[in-house]
This record gives structure tokens, C-alpha cells and sequence, in this order.
């Protein structure tokens, strides 16, 4: 079976951070990270090499196959802020509707930069998402 890439690690959450060269999106992370203490209540934990995650829920598959992930994260990829939500966004049209520029994939919330978004609707996902998951899922 497979190992989980996204397991905790014991990498500092600030040095990544303060690593990252681009000025405007180190502000942004910052910003991001804020949203997601607030609405987790857990503190930031490295999750690989370059994603920064908040809490943690225990899911399992049909196939069997369980672990743990983060409840929600963000990772300041190169071609865009790649922002996880783990709910998906299918419960949340509303929301989306009035975030602003964006592209998603199944649990990624892509967005260039902050200002391309409305950040009290980004918060309003993120926080939904959180209570999601914790409905939901087994939580810590």
C-alpha cells in the first residue's frame, strides 16, 4: 500500500514561510494562514516539503485504505497559491460564485494572487469547509 505524501513533519512552518522569495506572496500566505488558525484553532504543521496544513481528520475508502490528512492548507506553488479544501466545493456554489478569479481542482483552490479574490468570501469557504469536515469526519 502506498504512503501518504502529506504526512507531518517537523520542518519549521516560519522558515518556509520567510523562504519564500516572491514579497507579494509571502504576504498573502500570511494572510491565508491567519484564515486558517482561525478557523481550525490548531496551529500550523508542515505536511511534506512544501505544504502547510491546519488540523487533522482520519478518512477511510471503500478500498479499505485510511490515514490522516490535514483538515485544511496552502502551498505557495510557483504558477499559483494552491489553497486545500477538503470538503470539495460542491456544497459551496454560493460562495464561489462571489470569491472572484480563481480555478479549482477536486480539493484545490488555485488563485494567483489574494487581491484577485474576495478575502471575507475566501474566509467564509475556508471556515465552512472546516466545519464540513468536522461533521463528517473524525477530527482532531
Amino acid at each position: 500500500m502506498t504512503e501518504n505524501k502529506t504526512k507531518p513533519t517537523r520542518q519549521s512552518v516560519t522558515a518556509f514561510v520567510n523562504g519564500v522569495e516572491d514579497k507579494q506572496k509571502r504576504a498573502d500566505i500570511k494572510k491565508v494562514a491567519a484564515m486558517m488558525r482561525s478557523a481550525t484553532g490548531a496551529r500550523a504543521t508542515m505536511c511534506g516539503a512544501s505544504i502547510v496544513g491546519y488540523g487533522q481528520y482520519h478518512y477511510k475508502y471503500a478500498s479499505g485504505r485510511e490515514g490522516d490528512c490535514f483538515l485544511t492548507g496552502f502551498s505557495p506553488r510557483k504558477q499559483a497559491l494552491t489553497i486545500y479544501i477538503m470538503s470539495g466545493f460542491s456544497k459551496f456554489n454560493p460562495l464561489m460564485q462571489k470569491l472572484g478569479k480563481y480555478k479549482t481542482g477536486k480539493s484545490c483552490l488555485y488563485i494567483k494572487r489574494l487581491s484577485d479574490v474576495d478575502e471575507k468570501v475566501l474566509e467564509r469557504l475556508i471556515v465552512g469547509a472546516v466545519e464540513y469536515m468536522r461533521k463528517n469526519y473524525e477530527t482532531k
